[in-house]
């Protein structure tokens, strides 16, 4: 990019005005737009899609479930998504940076980082058990298949065990005298063997290090594919975007060839119509829609900050909201399908042979996989989607949080050194991912994923949408769109912006104060410290904004609190397009010609980049490089 016409024609403008690109270049952009795209599909569609929302579905009332879920998408989830796109993009910051709109509620970009944070932790160590089984795919035959090793309990029946009529018959006089449940090989496998569970939250045992050393292969493969940002993380998502799709296909099709899947997948689909009336299935509905299309993460604002400044972001949003919710409901039929065969194997109902959240992925699926004839091949097949699902998610985590930090720091010397932040944050999640590869570790993590990344989105959501419709301005936002879009936001999603999504959000976050019941895990009920930490995680990014917000009004210039209140929330000078071409109406600068070229070569923050040349240069002689280059533009 040395030459000024490479540079201006990258980012589709006039060329020659090298000056003007500066910053957009040092930043980087997306290679075109289905580099963007397929990202954004890769972040929607994640674990979640598989493990979460087959799940959710089967826990309340099969389609009737369809019904809250598609309502929630349409006026809360797209048009969320659409505002998010469309908030980065006009900025081209991170989830920190964008709150030039209105500083005060910086601390919404500061949830939302915390928020990642936890979700990163948790949501690569469910990677990394997915790199595990993927390993020990690789035989003749899945150790899961049978009841004849060393860590199984009299209790096991596997679906190959020879002479299975009367196996089934066995165990079933042996049920109603022990009342003991039958459990399946996969079942064990999961349980006593991978996790070796221990029986508390508090007993944490120890680390089980053929996991840890899975969590060291999943980091290093996320860092390397952010090696190079958003450059090289572009070019990644072309397959893991895409590949999913093919083995969920192949998954289907073998699926419903299966005895018993059409059952199955009735239950999937029938309604039972008493549950919509419970708060919790809208609960479950709305949250959903946030965990899934990752509203509220801040992925999707730093993913359009990369974005051209004119590109179409509203068909975007539709597209990608519409294709994760359509996977939800493909991977659903591959779910139960499979549900239905066991089912039907055991003589058993349906809502009796699945396992709650991930281990639907790892019981439920592995078990379905020794059905099938070169069954390591399948595994293999499978357990590496649901590796590329989760990475889809993980790159835009720690991107989100890499581009946070260096947007906030914001000078030369950080954006150059870009890729040891990057590392810096996926050692530290690493770090912090340890604990949960102990005999405990599936308690945490389900404790995290309940708490830490349920309703805290749900709260930040509602109050970005505050901020920008009513604090910054409906009308001054929709004229920003139609200055990007070149056309302001259809209709529906001017109402959905001011009323609807803020009202459903509140609606949602009322229901389950008061349909709210303390998390379990099968037939373990967690202690009441655990939930209180539970509690503390959740709050923990929803305190950020109340705290920043008293820091930025008592910093604020003022005689009165009102005052004071109208200068924080006020968006600053330095909003709007980061490319001085962009900048036209009211961002257009008030100056004459002769200082307008001054003005292109002075840092975002003039005040904050002069003084920080000021301290750094007497103190460190290596920064000089960096210093001579900016004089030198």
């Amino acid at each position: 990019v040395d030459t000024p016409h490479g540079i201006s024609l990258q980012n589709g403008t006039v060329p020659g005005e090298q000056g003007k690109q500066n910053k957009s270049v040092k930043r980087g952009n997306w290679g075109n737009q289905i580099e963007f795209v397929l990202t954004s599909v890769g972040y929607a569609v994640g674990l979640g899609n598989v493990w979460r929302f087959p799940y959710l579905c089967y826990r309340n009332g099969g389609g009737a479930f369809m019904f809250p879920y598609f309502i929630m998408l349409v006026f809360c989830g797209i048009p969320l998504f659409f505002m998010e796109l469309s908030f980065g993009q006009f900025a081209s910051q991170g989830c920190l940076g964008v709150w030039r709109v209105s500083p005060m509620f910086k601390g919404v970009g500061y949830g939302m980082m915390v928020v990642s944070t936890y979700i990163g932790i948790y949501y690569n160590v469910v990677i990394c058990i997915a790199f595990y089984y993927f390993f020990v795919s690789m035989t003749r035959v899945l150790p899961w298949t049978y009841c004849s090793n060393p860590w199984n309990t009299p209790d096991c029946v596997g679906v190959l065990d020879g002479n299975i009529s009367s196996r089934a018959a066995l165990n079933l006089t042996h049920l109603l005298n022990t009342t003991q449940k039958r459990t399946s090989p996969s079942e064990e496998y999961w349980r006593r063997y991978v996790l070796d569970l221990s029986d508390d939250i508090g007993n944490l045992g120890e680390v089980r290090l053929p996991l840890l050393g899975c969590l060291g292969v999943s980091w290093v493969v996320v860092f390397l594919c952010l090696i190079k940002g958003v450059k090289s993380s572009g070019k990644v998502v072309y397959f893991t975007a895409t590949f999913p799709y093919v083995v969920l296909t192949i998954l289907f099709v073998r699926g419903i060839t299966l005895e018993g899947a059409i059952t199955g997948i009735m239950y999937y689909l029938t309604p039972q119509w008493d549950k919509i009336l419970n708060a919790k299935v809208w609960g479950d509905a709305a949250s959903q829609i946030f965990y899934s299309l990752g509203c509220a993460w801040g992925g999707l604002i730093t993913m359009a900050s990369y974005n051209k400044f004119h590109n179409n972001c509203y068909r975007d949003s539709i597209i990608i909201s519409i294709t994760n919710c359509a996977t939800s409901v493909y991977a659903g039929f591959v779910i139960f399908s499979i549900l239905g065969f066991m089912a039907n194997h055991l003589g058993v109902d349906v809502s009796k042979v699945a396992d709650h959240g991930p281990g639907l992925a790892f019981v439920a699926y592995p078990e379905a996989l020794t059905l099938l004839p070169i069954s390591p091949l399948w595994s293999i097949l499978f357990f590496f989607m649901l590796i590329l699902l989760g990475l889809g998610t993980q790159f835009c985590l720690l991107e989100t949080l890499v581009t946070a930090i260096v947007d906030e720091v914001g000078n030369e010397w950080i954006i150059r050194r870009k890729t040891f932040v990057t590392l810096g944050v996926a050692v530290a999640g690493f770090l912090l991912g340890v604990p949960l590869t102990t005999q405990a570790g599936i308690y945490w993590l389900l404790l995290m994923d309940n708490y830490a990344a349920s309703f805290s989105l749900v709260v930040i959501s509602c109050i970005m949408c505050v901020a920008i419709m009513y604090i910054y301005g409906h009308r001054n936002y929709f004229k920003d769109i139609e200055m990007m879009l070149g056309f302001p936001p259809p209709l529906f999603f001017q109402i959905c912006w001011r009323f609807i999504s803020p009202a459903i959000i509140f609606f949602i976050l009322v229901f389950t104060v008061i349909q709210y019941r303390p998390i379990s895990y099968n037939d373990y009920i967690y202690p009441t410290w655990a939930i209180s930490i539970g509690f503390l995680m959740a709050l923990s990014s929803v305190i950020c904004i109340p705290i920043y917000a008293i820091y930025k009004v008592c910093r604020s210039e003022g005689d009165t609190l009102l005052e004071r209140l109208k200068n924080a929330t006020k968006a600053s000078k330095d909003w709007g397009p980061a490319l001085p071409e962009h900048r036209s109406g009211r961002y257009a600068p008030t100056f004459s010609p002769s200082t307008e070229s001054h003005l292109e070569v002075q840092p975002l923050q003039p005040e904050k980049g002069r003084s920080e040349v000021a301290a750094a240069s007497p103190v460190q002689g290596s920064n000089g490089s960096a210093h001579s280059q900016d004089s030198r533009l």
